[in-house]
């Protein structure tokens, strides 16, 4: 890609920004991030001290790459997330904001809690998240993708958390997968949950590793072998919260009746239906909170 001819870094950010701006609605924000990175301070160092620098080579090519739809995080191999700094890279799903809901709830919801287990670990920032918060507890995260794995090592290694976080390559399609993890005062899951028919944004249908995307044609495929195995992982008192698309609510609440469990719905800061919590108390249907 051939930019105008420009001399500083904020003549830079203004090309960068009416370049991408048909292709992302955070245009301006992604310029100026791709350009914190070229210049290897954070973006507000840039705005304070590097406005009339130089343009570092590397920054026309991380446009061209957000041109063609690769996600920032992937660009810059960082996400924030839950005010902490994670590694990102392909194999693993980008950390949201909205999924922030999930550990609000879960530090909430047992701040006494010793013990957690992270169901699709990832990148490791929902567990790693709450072990920051829960000084005094122990983390169990799985995953059945290797290279995941290896990110979310990373990461505990770089929070320093890895003396109380334990990674296993574990996949639940395989029988009897949850025989072996024990019982967890807290158990998370952000598990795939859409159609596999859906329409996604190109950063996500073509950067974002499918299978941590997509559970089947209603999306429910993973629900239906996690949610009934959650009886036989929690201690008692123990609270599982699991992460769900807007719209999956009813349905997933549905199969923790099934299990006998009793669901609580947390909204995100969108108002929409973000996280169910599952305990043992049978109650009469979903109630939000």
């Amino acid at each position: 890609m051939n930019l105008p001819p420009i001399r500083t870094v904020a003549q830079a950010i203004r090309s960068a920004t009416e370049v991408l701006g048909p292709r992302t609605d955070s245009a301006r924000l992604d310029a100026e991030l791709l350009m914190a990175h070229s210049l290897g301070v954070s973006r507000s160092q840039m705005f304070l001290q590097h406005m009339g620098d130089g343009v570092p080579e590397a920054f026309a090519g991380f446009v061209e790459r957000r041109a063609g739809h690769e996600p920032v995080a992937y660009i810059r191999g960082q996400q924030e997330f839950f005010g902490l700094t994670f590694l990102v890279t392909p194999e693993v799903l980008i950390p949201r904001a909205d999924s922030e809901t999930l550990v609000e709830a879960a530090l909430s919801a047992r701040p006494d809690a010793a013990s957690v287990l992270d169901l699709g670990t990832g990148s490791g920032a929902l567990l790693l998240a709450v072990l920051e918060n829960l000084p005094g507890a122990r983390g169990l995260g799985i995953d059945r993708s290797a290279g995941a794995l290896a990110v979310a090592r990373t990461n505990a290694d770089r929070l320093g958390l890895s003396d109380r976080t334990d990674l296993r390559q574990i996949d639940w399609t395989v029988p009897d997968w949850d025989r072996v993890l024990g019982r967890f005062d807290l158990v998370l899951a952000n598990p795939p949950y859409v159609e596999s028919g859906a329409e996604l944004a190109p950063d996500v249908r073509d950067h974002e590793p499918a299978g941590a995307l997509f559970a089947g044609a209603d999306g429910l495929d993973d629900y239906r072998r996690l949610v009934p195995a959650l009886p036989e992982l929690l201690a008692p008192g123990g609270v599982a919260l699991v992460e769900i698309g807007a719209t999956q609510a009813q349905s997933v609440c549905a199969l923790g009746a099934a299990a006998g469990l009793q669901s609580t719905v947390h909204r995100d800061l969108g108002d929409r239906n973000r996280v169910i919590a599952f305990t043992f108390s049978l109650g009469n249907g979903p109630r939000n909170a």
